[in-house]
């Protein structure tokens, strides 16, 4: 199968920032779309070959683009709020979703990508989304992530993990405390939006690595004991937080039986 034609787009405007994308293998408008949502430390860039990957396998348009802050994208200011997830799913996502012209989509989130497209689809009325995957999803802090987030901290003040993280984002400080400041904050530690879940009303795919350094498989039990809609999950073996990567092969096949079912269900029409 040859490989679909990326494009990259002048930029979304969207949250007072102008924010860089790709699409892969469709036009946004005319097809099913899956909308990628990175982690912390992600952007466009660090999704690496799966979003043309997923776009061969699939079928699906696939976009993906770096939240402020990241990549290449605008800057933003720090702190960052507590609340900085809940802002972006229904301040900047639906600005996005807009701009690019979707019509009908699933949200692929990762990490706190992930978690932002869960408080979108809980907290939005949208007939145009399809269906959510949720990999490596957070809705509350637990003390795995903090220790892992902290020894993140180490890593870039003392080890290798700025270098190799400028390599990706234009104002790298910005990308990484701005995720590490919030998350090791005081106000932090009572985070939970797990409410949301309550009120998905499309299917959802959630992915977790049982060795996810940065949560437990608590967070996708969560899903399965609020979601009132149809969840299936993946608990992938000798894996870790990034299941795309570590795993990519089988984190492929998942999310494509996924969209599968959608389409069968008449989702996809």
């Amino acid at each position: 199968m040859p490989a679909p034609d990326v494009k990259t787009l002048k930029p979304i405007e969207a949250g007072d920032a102008s924010l860089d994308w790709q699409v892969w293998g469709g036009d946004p408008a005319q097809q099913v779309t899956l909308v990628m949502l990175h982690e912390g430390l992600g952007c466009v860039a660090l999704w690496r070959e799966f979003p043309q990957q997923l776009a061969a396998q699939t079928g699906c348009a696939v976009l993906a683009y770096s939240r402020a802050g990241y990549g290449q994208s605008d800057s933003t200011s720090r702190p960052r709020p507590a609340d900085y997830m809940t802002v972006e799913a229904l301040t900047v996502l639906p600005q996005v979703l807009k701009a690019s012209g979707c019509k009908r989509y699933v949200l692929v989130g990762h990490s706190d990508g992930a978690t932002i497209a869960a408080i979108y689809a809980g907290s939005v009325q949208d007939f145009c989304m399809r269906g959510l995957v949720l990999i490596a999803p957070h809705f509350f802090a637990e003390d795995i992530s903090i220790n892992a987030i902290r020894q993140a901290r180490d890593a870039y003040e003392q080890g290798n993990l700025k270098q190799k993280l400028a390599r990706y984002h234009k104002d790298v400080d910005c990308a990484f405390r701005g995720w590490n400041e919030v998350w090791l904050s005081k106000a932090f530690e009572t985070w939970n939006v797990s409410d949301v879940i309550d009120y998905i009303r499309v299917p959802v795919l959630g992915i977790q690595g049982r060795d996810d350094q940065y949560g437990t498989l608590a967070q996708l039990a969560e899903i399965e004991n609020r979601c009132y809609a149809p969840f299936e999950q993946c608990v992938l073996e000798q894996c870790g937080h990034s299941p795309h990567i570590e795993q990519p092969e089988k984190t492929l096949d998942v999310i494509t039986g996924f969209c599968e079912q959608l389409k069968e269900a008449g989702a996809f029409t």
